[in-house]
Formats: C-alpha cells, sequence, structure tokens
C-alpha cells in the first residue's frame, strides 16, 4: 500500500525544484523592500532560487480582484508546490483558486473576521500565516494624528475605490466619532492622476490632516502619496515604516519585514512536510511609532514634545 506524502514533501524526493507562487495586487517595484526581505530568509534556511526552489511572482498591478483571481488561477494551473499571499484580497483569491494547495499568508488583516480561516489556533484547511492586525490599529494612528495635531478637526481618509477593507472603514468611522473628528472619505484609484485628483478633494474639503486605510496598493505607490502630501503642506500617518523612509511624517504599525521573515519560516516548514492545518496564524509581535523631524520642517508644524518621547525613533 502506498502512503501519500504530505504536502510539498512529496516533491522534495529526487532533488526536484519546488515551486512557490507569489501573488501580491500591486507592484513588483513597490514590493520590493519586502520580497527582498522574504528571499532573504529564504535563502537563509537553505533555498536557494534556482537551486531547489523557483518563485513564480504574479502581480495584479492594483488592477482589483478579478484580475487576482485569474493570477491566482494561473499560478494553480502550472502546479505550484505552495502559494505566498501578502494581504486579505490575494488570500481570497488563492483560497478561491485552490483547496489543495497550501497557501501562507504574509500580512493579511483580520483572517477570522474575512473567514480566510475558521481561527488563529486552528487554521484549518489549506491556508495559514501571519495577520498584521491592521484592522485594530487604524484607531491608534487616528489617535495619534489628533495627539499631532491638537486643532484637527477634519481628516481626510484615503480608500482605494473598489478596494475593499470594510472592516476596516467600520472601525475609523467609530474611532472618529469618539475623538469628535470628522472624517471624509476620499475614493481614489491608485494611478497617478487618479490621486493628485484626490489631494484637489482634500483641498476643497479644507482637510488638515491624511490617513490612508492599509493595503497593498497605497503601500506601492508611497512614494507619490508622500509627494502629494507635502505637496499639499498636510501632516500624515502611515501603515508602515516605509512611507516615512520615503519621505512622510509619522507611521504606526506592524513590522512588515518581519513578518516576511516569519513568512518565510512557514514556507521553509510546509516545504519539509509540515501541514498548514498543523501551524497557527500568528499575528504580529513588532510594532514601530516612527517618527520624521525632517518631514515635519518640510510642512512647517512642529509636533508635541509628548508624543516624539513616545515615538520608537525619531529621524533627524
Amino acid at each position: 500500500m502506498l502512503m501519500a506524502l504530505p504536502f510539498p514533501a512529496r516533491a522534495q524526493q529526487a532533488g526536484k525544484i519546488l515551486r512557490i507562487g507569489f501573488l501580491d495586487g500591486s507592484t513588483a517595484y513597490g514590493m520590493t523592500v519586502l520580497v527582498d526581505a522574504f528571499r532573504q530568509e529564504l535563502s537563509k534556511l537553505g533555498w536557494i532560487e534556482g537551486k531547489n526552489i523557483t518563485i513564480d511572482y504574479r502581480y495584479a498591478e492594483n488592477r482589483g480582484s478579478d484580475r487576482l483571481s485569474e493570477l491566482a488561477a494561473d499560478l494553480v494551473r502550472v502546479k505550484v508546490d505552495l502559494i505566498v499571499v501578502t494581504s486579505a484580497p490575494t488570500t481570497l483569491a488563492a483560497k478561491n483558486a485552490t483547496n489543495a494547495i497550501p497557501i501562507v499568508m504574509t500580512s493579511a488583516a483580520d483572517p477570522v473576521g474575512t473567514g480566510l480561516v475558521a481561527s488563529l489556533a486552528r487554521p484549518g484547511g489549506n491556508v495559514t500565516g501571519f495577520t498584521a492586525q491592521s484592522v485594530d490599529l487604524n484607531t491608534k494612528r487616528l489617535e495619534i494624528l489628533k495627539d499631532a495635531i491638537p486643532k484637527l478637526v477634519r481628516v481626510g481618509l484615503l480608500r482605494q475605490r473598489g478596494g475593499g477593507t470594510g472592516l476596516q472603514l467600520k472601525e475609523l468611522r467609530t474611532a472618529a466619532s469618539v475623538l469628535k473628528l470628522k472624517l471624509e472619505e476620499i475614493e481614489t484609484e491608485v494611478d497617478a492622476k487618479s490621486l493628485e485628483g484626490a489631494f484637489q478633494i482634500a483641498k476643497q474639503k479644507q482637510i488638515q490632516g491624511i490617513i490612508t486605510l492599509a493595503n497593498r496598493s497605497f503601500f506601492s505607490e508611497r512614494k507619490q502619496i508622500v509627494e502629494l502630501v507635502t505637496k499639499h503642506r498636510l501632516p500624515a500617518i502611515y501603515f508602515q515604516r516605509e512611507f516615512v523612509d520615503a519621505g512622510g511624517l509619522m507611521s504606526y504599525g506592524a513590522d512588515y519585514a518581519d513578518l516576511f521573515r516569519r513568512s518565510a519560516q512557514y514556507v521553509d516548514k510546509i516545504l519539509k512536510g509540515t501541514k498548514p492545518a498543523d501551524l497557527p496564524v500568528q499575528q504580529a509581535t513588532k510594532f514601530e511609532f516612527i517618527i520624521s523631524l525632517k518631514a515635519s520642517k518640510q510642512i512647517d508644524i512642529t509636533l508635541p514634545y509628548e508624543l516624539l518621547a513616545r515615538a520608537n525613533q525619531v529621524i533627524q
């Protein structure tokens, strides 16, 4: 009687090169810094591209759920041994495409609430990985923005048109009400023309500060978003430190590079035979509050000393 080998372990026989699919909703250029962290960790674990693994990258170029579904189906068609996904929408696309190929989430928001896994401790099925808790962190970002700008009343919320993230919206609307802030929701695509138009709307609405929903598309276009925020001299808080690295004022959120490295460790375990259902979904453990004094000078605001004292890092 022949026994089936667990998941990709069957492909390790006879030195076969294993095939990893990587699915993201944004752009290769925008994701480089996080993909590099993932690949470097894989290399440390002995997985070398061209030697014992290949990675098939699929980027939806901010074209939405239909394109993600096409790319997920393509990864299944080429018979990858495992799929790495970077968000809740990419996880859903991969999960809809296959219930057999293991799926590792790098940073999906609220995977239980969105129905991606049964529970964090026992995900079940073929999906596991990491959550960035981005839903829970939006309230904190809004609080920090108000602390930074004591007279803040009108906040512009950038949200991607057709980009989902209903749970984040619900939380932010509640938080704005509690904080007595007027939340002006500005829908936009993530191309240059649409983003410029979004900031013109912000100007018309007399917005005093900016926050964005956490998603891969905004992350991939962070350089342009930061440039527009600076051009319009608006204080803003972002969900990842890479926005501050690109010239932004403040960020508060999970250390995503750490999540991508930890995801590589899950990939390693699964490629060696561990079932996804036996690996609990883990939450982010490293969080960063970053402030750039250089950015504050560019838009001519002085941040309260108490706020600076709370930051993990203040960039001069």
